[in-house]
């Protein structure tokens, strides 16, 4: 499997929602995640990736849309 659909079965399972079709699409301005939702997203991200992610790192930007996601894993990924 690779990352964008671990990260889309990720998002469906924190959120219980679709994400957006459009994976630059915001998560946060489409209502399938709130700052509640993007703690779990994180800890969900972590264990499935193996990565820590710094609590400075917490934030609604970082973690925008499907591809933010991708691209910060990318970065941050062992």
């Amino acid at each position: 499997m690779d990352n964008r659909t671990q990260i889309i079965e990720i998002i469906r399972r924190v959120a219980g929602k679709e994400p957006p079709a459009a994976a630059d699409e915001s998560l946060f301005d489409s209502g399938v995640l709130d700052s509640f939702g993007l703690q779990d997203l994180v800890t969900e991200l972590e264990h499935i990736f193996d990565v820590k992610i710094p609590d400075g790192d917490l934030t609604p930007r970082k973690f925008e849309s499907i591809e933010r996601i991708e691209r910060y894993l990318e970065e941050h990924g062992k």
